[in-house]
């Protein structure tokens, strides 16, 4: 039989709520966003914590992400070169959550790899599914964006402050909206 975080690892249900393995691992990542965010801005201390909650040796080229700063799992969330994450961003990252390059993240966003059953029997037991979302290049979220598992917003693309994003965005448009919806392409 597979383990919860395997069967999370691979896109399936898995209990979320009440597996030892996960729910240590969210402790872990936890304690290390509270030290993260409870440490001076640019001390060595605040970069150590950051990498150890990211499970990296050093901190991607000119990533700048402002306290505070929430993740289930730390592990799941990878950021591109040069990407600014204003305060107070949360990424459940029970699957991939990919930043690319040069990405702009104003403050409040979310990102949510979960979903959930839809009936409260299963639901009750603590199943959830993950599944990953993916950033381009190039992307400005405006504050309080909202996006949800499975999603794709492709490279150069603007997404309307307080946008709740469910379905994939193509390359260089304007996104806005609840949900969102392409409102304009952007030219080169």
């Amino acid at each position: 039989m597979s383990s919860e975080r395997i069967k999370m690892e691979r896109g399936e249900w898995y209990d979320a709520n009440f597996d030892r393995e996960l729910l240590r691992l969210r402790s872990v990542a936890d304690g290390l966003c509270f030290d993260y965010n409870h440490t001076r801005p640019g001390s060595p201390d605040q970069e150590k914590f950051l990498c150890q909650l990211l499970h990296v040796e050093e901190l991607p080229q000119g990533l700048t992400l402002l306290a505070p700063v929430y993740m289930d799992y730390g592990s799941n969330v990878h950021f591109g070169k040069e990407v600014f994450v204003n305060h107070g961003c949360y990424f459940m990252d029970g699957a991939e959550i990919a930043i690319g390059d040069h990405a702009f993240i104003g403050p409040y966003c979310g990102f949510y790899t979960a979903t959930h059953p839809l009936d409260y029997p299963r639901r009750n037991r603590g199943l959830e599914k993950a599944k990953p979302i993916s950033i381009g290049d190039n992307c400005w979220l405006g504050a309080n964006v909202v996006v949800l598992q499975g999603v794709r917003i492709g490279s150069g693309c603007v997404i309307a402050a307080g946008s709740v994003v469910k379905d994939d965005i193509p390359d260089h448009t304007v996104a806005a909206g609840n949900p969102a919806r392409v409102i304009r392409t952007i030219k080169g």
